[in-house]
C-alpha cells in the first residue's frame, strides 16, 4: 500500500490553501509570511496549523479560542477560494497510480483536510473512489491529526495491513515524513512539488526526496 498526500503531492492547487491560512491570520491581526505558513503548518490538520502559527507569535498567551475562530474563517474563505480555482491533478499522478493498480498496490489518498474539503478537490478533478485511488482518510476519520500515525494506521487496517514494512507513505511536508516514520513505514517519500523545499524535506531524514512521482517507480 502506497499512502498519498493530496494538495501538493498528487494535487496541483497552487498552495491555495496555505494562502488562504495566510490571508486569514493576517486579517486577524497577525503578520505570517507565506514561508512562515508553509513551514509551521504544511500538513497539518488545519485547525492544529493555525495554532500553531498564533502561538509562534505569542508563545506566552492562550491562542486556543482566537486560533478556532479564525479556523471558521478559513473554512469559509477556502470554500469559495476553490469554487473559483483551477485545480488539477499533477500530470503523472493518474499514470503511477494506474501503474501501481496493475501491481495490485494499494492507492490511499490522505490529508489534513477535513472530509468536506477533500471531497471537493476530489469531484473538481474527478478522482473516484475504486478506479483512481482505493481509499480516502482525513483528518476527520481520527483522533490525531499529522504528525501522529493514526491516518496511515487507519489505511492499514482497511486493508488488513499488519506489517507496516510493506506501507510507503509519500507527500510534500516534514509533516508527512514525520507522520510516516511514526507509523513506521517500510520507506517514506518527500516530493519537492508543493509546499516545502528538498532541504526542508531532508531535514527529517526520509528514505528519499524526488522531483516527482514518476521516480516512485524506480524503486517499486
Amino acid at each position: 500500500m502506497i499512502v498519498f498526500d493530496m494538495a501538493g503531492t498528487t494535487i496541483d492547487e497552487g498552495n491555495a490553501v496555505y494562502k488562504t491560512v495566510q490571508k486569514v491570520v493576517n486579517d486577524g491581526g497577525y503578520a505570517a509570511s507565506l514561508d512562515e505558513v508553509l513551514l509551521l503548518g504544511a500538513g497539518k490538520e488545519k485547525l492544529q496549523a493555525i495554532t500553531d502559527i498564533l502561538k509562534s507569535k505569542n508563545p506566552d498567551q492562550d491562542v486556543d479560542e482566537e486560533a478556532f475562530q479564525l479556523f471558521q474563517k478559513f473554512k469559509v474563505s477556502l470554500e469559495e477560494t476553490y469554487m473559483n480555482l483551477e485545480i488539477k491533478p499533477f500530470s503523472d499522478a493518474e499514470n503511477v497510480f494506474g501503474l501501481l493498480k496493475q501491481k495490485n498496490i494499494k492507492v490511499v489518498l490522505n490529508t489534513g483536510y477535513d472530509y468536506v474539503t477533500a471531497s471537493t478537490l476530489l469531484k473538481k478533478i474527478n478522482w473516484k473512489m475504486g478506479r483512481e485511488y482505493d481509499a480516502l482518510i482525513t483528518a476527520d476519520d481520527v483522533k490525531n491529526g499529522r504528525p501522529a500515525p493514526d491516518m496511515i494506521l487507519k489505511a492499514m487496517a482497511l486493508f488488513q495491513i499488519i506489517n507496516p514494512d510493506e506501507v510507503i507513505k509519500v507527500g510534500d511536508s516534514i509533516v508527512d515524513i514525520e507522520e510516516g516514520k511514526a507509523a513506521n513505514c517500510g520507506i517514506v517519500i518527500g516530493v519537492t512539488t508543493g509546499a516545502q523545499t528538498r532541504k526542508q524535506l531532508n531535514s527529517a531524514s526520509p528514505s528519499y526526496v524526488f522531483d516527482n512521482l514518476t521516480a516512485l517507480l524506480e524503486i517499486i
